[in-house]
């Protein structure tokens, strides 16, 4: 594996201050409790009011809380795992680290964006920083006449692709459900935003995510080879990601919220597709 010390010093922090982040967002509960806030657009919102997420409204904290359980129950070891698989030259692991690196790079960009300012904005700023190079570093290290010579080609391209596109079209009109009708009514503001200044998870989506996603899907059924590369890192990625929403939405599930289980299964069905798919491209690698 290419510059294998560099990417060890790379991930070796990510795994280190990552711990820190999601072991003080879940364990750390000082504060004194919920109470109402009004927000710059007239709106009454609940804020949590204790623990590292408590200036966040008390339906975004715990999510942030379910969100660092998966972080470091499934994505962490994840990535020492296939860190350890791509260091032994392997492709599958290298693909199965490009997808965690990119969970890591897009999860605490968001957290660097959306959170509320707390203790903790400069880990995530360096685990942004830190993700986000030993991303490129793995990424640029593919040979794609390599990769592609890697393949047997006996791939369900259309049944991955299909998903890629499927779930990049699905998420984005959820998206533009929220945010197109109140510019339709002259309202402007989602309530989605609360006491917050914009939608980052939206526009985050709508700008990178679901377009890469789009592309790959559509590359993958053309059988190009970045399409091979593109595919099994989106793939891998959405694994853990579609995990972590799954967990936020049974965490409002647990406590009471109506109407959640079904959007609960959808997003677990997208994960088990994602990880069939993941399954199917390592199948097919020589």
């Amino acid at each position: 594996m290419e510059n294998k010390k560099v990417l060890t010093i790379l991930v070796f922090s990510i795994v280190l201050l990552s711990l820190v982040a999601t072991l003080a967002g879940i364990f750390f509960k000082q504060g004194p409790g919920s109470y109402e806030f009004t927000s710059l657009h007239g709106e009454q919102v609940l804020i949590y009011g204790k623990g590292l997420y408590s200036n966040m409204s008390a339906i975004d904290a715990p999510d942030g809380i379910a969100q660092d359980v998966v972080t470091l129950f499934l994505a962490i070891p994840l990535l020492v795992i296939s860190f350890f698989w791509a260091s032994k030259n392997s492709l599958k692991g290298k693909l199965l680290l490009t997808g965690t690196l990119l969970y890591f790079l897009f999860t605490y960009l968001l957290y660097m964006v959306l959170i509320m300012y707390n203790e903790l904005f400069l880990i995530y700023v360096l685990l942004t920083s830190l993700s986000f190079f030993a991303f490129i570093l793995v990424l640029i290290s593919y040979d794609l006449g390599e990769l592609a010579a890697s393949f047997k080609h006996e791939l369900p391209v259309k049944f991955i692709g299909g998903f890629l596109i499927f779930i990049a079209i699905a998420v984005g009109l959820n998206w533009l459900s929220i945010i197109v009708p109140p510019l339709l009514d002259g309202s402007l503001i989602p309530q989605e935003v609360k006491h917050y200044t914009t939608l980052p998870v939206q526009g985050l989506d709508l700008a990178f995510m679901l377009p890469t996603a789009f592309l790959s899907g559509v590359l993958l059924i053309k059988r190009k080879p970045v399409g091979y590369l593109l595919a099994a890192i989106v793939s891998n990625f959405l694994i853990i990601m579609m995990t972590a929403i799954s967990a936020k939405i049974f965490r409002q599930f647990l406590q009471g919220t109506e109407g959640v289980l079904p959007v609960m299964l959808v997003f677990l069905l997208f994960a088990l597709t994602a990880t069939l798919s993941s399954i199917f491209i390592m199948r097919d690698i020589k």
